[in-house]
């Protein structure tokens, strides 16, 4: 069970560096992005750091993850955007390519303020299930793709740590139900769909205390 796991990861880790590979090589202007992103400081705060958990804090995050998330929000050639969200959607419809680039550069350049885990009773779980998975269920460890720190790796998985709670919490139920589908080779749908509201709540929590 552990060695069909171990190949499982290898598999799904592989896949999205293929994608980031076809993006675009430039490089955004950050100076360019600050002044472009004006336009998310009453979500994200003017650094990037959301004051309120309903929008995530994307100071720190992964260049290429912020230019897929974005891109992904905008509709194409007349089909639906792969990433609903009404108040997203909107907000990058008017982005160039290059608008998109500046502001990943701008975010990417901040420094995320420290969340913290706020549920001791669940700690434990949350640790486990981000340190180690469970083998017998063929979840895999978070931090597989996502860093020890939650960290991110480069180019292939976004930043986690010390993203709100809540944020993570909705994010992986929305993954569960399929209500979100952007994802990879469906590897954060095919994970989801094996975790419980308690692990969902309890990894949530272990996120945002990670730094």
């Amino acid at each position: 069970m552990k060695r069909a796991l171990a190949l499982w990861l290898v598999a799904v880790c592989a896949g999205p560096a293929s994608l980031t590979a076809a993006e675009p090589p430039l490089k955004g202007d950050p100076a360019r992005g600050q002044s472009a992103s004006k336009i998310c400081a009453a979500c994200h705060g003017t650094d990037g750091n959301s004051s309120t958990p309903v929008n995530p804090k994307i100071a720190g995050q992964v260049p290429e993850y912020i230019r897929k998330q974005l891109n992904n929000f905008k509709s194409s050639a007349g089909n639906k955007p792969e990433r609903s969200n009404p108040i997203m959607g909107g907000m990058a419809a008017g982005l160039t390519d290059e608008n998109i680039r500046d502001l990943a550069a701008y975010y990417a350049a901040q420094r995320t303020k420290p969340g913290v885990a706020k549920n001791n009773e669940t700690l434990a779980l949350g640790r486990k299930i981000w340190r180690g998975g469970d083998a017998s269920r063929s979840l895999p460890a978070c931090a597989a793709c996502h860093g020890a720190s939650g960290a991110g790796l480069p180019a292939q998985y976004p930043r986690l740590a010390g993203q709100y709670a809540e944020y993570s919490e909705t994010q992986l139920t929305a993954f569960r139900s399929g209500e979100r589908r952007n994802d990879p080779n469906r590897v954060m749908q095919t994970i989801a769909a094996r975790m419980s509201d308690l692990e969902i709540r309890a990894v949530s929590d272990y996120i945002a205390g990670l730094r």
